[in-house]
């Protein structure tokens, strides 16, 4: 066996202690097939009001100009699926993403963990962790490890798995073996397409940001458009219908993550205790939590907006 071989099957393995679900490699080089895509949705102005996604646009293609000598990207899964799910069609909704810890957090700590155990057994080896917060494609580099097959929805899919789990990585100077992609297995269905309220799936695999309740809810500053009136679906942090109606998520198990488990307060909130939340409730009881993202205000703006369209 030789030392890369050695080194990937001691990474994935450690990977596996610290919970990750999956943990895939592939080689650190330029994202050749994403870049015209990426040119074209940004012209498209799919990104709406996510500036942010214009920026960096050559970091966010390869990954050596984040990690100097960059060699690998380690994709790593962790399940955030809930013992329950809170989205009933009489109450707001919050996507399951959110009910516990603000996964930023959780999967840096271990990736980060990840990277000290490496540097113990190995030694020497330079790399980044990334979780959702730097130009990284992590979708591209999911698919190209073998994490998965992107979905109608630009979800990463997995078998026997479904897509309820976050994306994080490594970039290191480590050379290592790589993992191979799978197979699209979407097949003719067009389940997330059919049930999308605000029709953001604009063609397979092609999600238009600037019309996905998630992006209205959540990195939407400015007031909703009114042309989404009554389609909101009573969402106000998030949306999972293209996840819930995925025939592949019949096979998604509850979590294992301790910081993952549904935070009490989100099991017993009413209509009226989202309305009549305080700010200061508000920040107190999801300063951990991914709803703070959209702070108090974009709560009642949501909250707003939904009741509106009632009249």
């Amino acid at each position: 066996m030789n030392s890369a071989e050695k080194n990937t099957l001691f990474i994935k393995q450690k990977a596996t202690e610290l919970g990750f679900l999956y943990c895939g490699i592939s080689k650190a080089d330029f994202l050749q097939e994403e870049a015209p895509r990426l040119e074209k949705w940004l012209k498209e102005n799919k990104h709406g009001e996510m500036k942010w996604m214009e920026n960096h646009f050559d970091k966010r293609l390869d990954p050596r100009l984040l990690v100097e000598n960059a060699k690998s990207v380690i994709t790593c899964l962790i399940n955030y699926y809930p013992e329950e799910n809170l989205a009933k069609n009489n109450q707001y909704k919050i996507s399951k993403y959110a009910y516990g810890t603000d996964y930023h957090f959780v999967i840096k700590d271990k990736l980060k963990k990840l990277i000290e155990i490496i540097k113990e057994e190995i030694g020497e080896v330079n790399g980044r962790a990334f979780v959702d917060s730097a130009p990284v494609m992590d979708k591209a580099w999911a698919v190209k490890s073998g994490a998965g097959w992107l979905g109608k929805n630009s979800n990463i899919i997995r078998p026997k798995t479904g897509s309820f789990f976050f994306i994080g990585e490594l970039i290191i100077d480590l050379p290592l073996l790589t993992d191979q992609p799978m197979k699209d297995f979407c097949g003719t269905c067009t389940k997330c397409i059919d049930a999308c309220p605000t029709q953001a799936i604009t063609e397979p695999y092609v999600v238009d940001g600037s019309k996905c309740i998630s992006y209205l809810t959540i990195e939407l500053k400015e007031q909703i458009p009114t042309l989404f009136n009554g389609k909101m679906d009573n969402w106000i942090f998030g949306c999972d219908i293209c996840q819930d109606v995925c025939p592949w998520n019949k096979f998604s198990v509850t979590n294992t993550i301790k910081e993952f488990e549904i935070n009490p307060m989100l099991k017993t909130m009413s209509i009226k205790d989202w309305q009549e939340i305080t700010k200061d409730i508000f920040n107190e009881s999801f300063r951990n939590s991914p709803i703070k993202r959209t702070k108090w205000e974009g709560i009642q703006k949501n909250i707003k907006f939904i009741e509106q369209a009632h009249l």
